[in-house]
């Protein structure tokens, strides 16, 4: 869960894959993480092998009681608690790995992992909290905070906070580990044959969405996956060799938007490490001294006003449709 109080230095981080990606590369782990827009089974099939789901939601505190599933205080595997606010992003992606059979895993993680076995879920917790090389990788990809309006005595606004939580196979059955909860949930037990586990947390998932109001963009969903580029180069190799040029032309499209998607993805996490508060103040002098800031604001406000109308237009579009 995100909040301002008791962060002990832990920053706000978005849910976004490059961000998620470039955390899991930091680890050492050769897993990246990509958006998920839909449940159906052609999108899970293309996104195999797939290892888990974080589910971002918007936090709303509940009674134990009305939790779906059933808590297990036995449960095999890796479980941390969220000890700290900010912490959450983190969190569920170490609750992920730490469920992930004979994962590669760079030589601090190996280490945290080894030290925390056998441990309680809260003093894994604190452990893992209190990992300063782990905080840094966690906050590098923070948002800057340049501005403070502390000591001002303007009002507190108090901001919906979000929280992340994994679902993912162990042994036979599927989990829901929150950082939050005194316990791993247990969903039940999955199917081997056709979609195996996804096609039981679907279900689950789709029920918990279902709680919201229809229409509701309050939640998220990202994949923890296997990086497909070394596969399909592999294929491609493959195809090659055997002449089949029909098909390697296809795998080098492929190969041609994974590299793009890495691009861009290295792009805005570029953006996310650099403070732009300086180039904007110093643009605005600029523009001040040039005596065009007046016709300059008026000019946004008029792109804004365009753009507004336009979302307006949209939307009553698809309402008559």
């Amino acid at each position: 869960m995100s909040g301002d109080d008791d962060s002990s230095g832990w920053q706000l981080t978005e849910s976004d894959p490059s961000v998620f990606t470039e955390l899991l590369k930091t680890l050492g782990v050769p897993l990246i993480v990509d958006d998920l827009y839909s449940l159906d089974s052609e999108t899970l099939a293309a996104l195999q092998p797939l290892h888990a789901l974080i589910f971002l939601f918007k936090w709303i505190p509940t009674p134990e009681e009305s939790t779906a599933g059933t808590y297990d205080p036995e449960f095999p595997g890796f479980f941390a608690h969220q000890v700290v606010n900010n912490a959450c992003a983190t969190l569920a992606v170490l609750n992920a790995l730490g469920n992930i059979p004979s994962l590669q895993k760079g030589p601090q993680l190996s280490e945290l992992f080894n030290f925390t076995t056998g441990m309680d879920p809260q003093t894994r917790g604190l452990v893992i909290t209190s990992a300063d090389w782990l905080r840094e990788a966690h906050n590098s990809l923070s948002p800057p905070s340049a501005i403070s309006l502390d000591g001002l005595g303007l009002p507190r606004k108090t901001e919906d906070a979000y929280h992340f939580v994994v679902y993912l196979p162990v042994i036979d059955s599927i989990y829901e580990l929150d950082g939050l909860k005194p316990h791993a949930v247990n969903h039940g037990a999955y199917g081997k044959s056709g979609e195996g586990w996804l096609g039981r947390a679907r279900e689950v998932i789709e029920n918990r969405i279902a709680t919201y109001p229809p229409g509701a963009l309050e939640f998220s969903l990202l994949a923890v996956r296997e990086d497909p580029l070394p596969i399909l180069q592999s294929k491609l190799s493959g195809l090659q060799s055997s002449g089949n040029q029909s098909e390697a032309a296809e795998l080098v499209v492929k190969i041609a938007n994974e590299n793009s998607k890495r691009e861009r993805w290295a792009f805005e996490n570029s953006l996310r490490r650099h403070n732009h508060v300086g180039l904007v103040y110093n643009l605005l002098v600029v523009l001040a001294k040039a005596g065009r800031l007046e016709s300059t604001k008026d000019t946004a406000k008029k792109v804004m006003k365009e753009r507004v109308e336009k979302a307006k237009a949209r939307g009553e579009n698809m309402d008559d449709d």
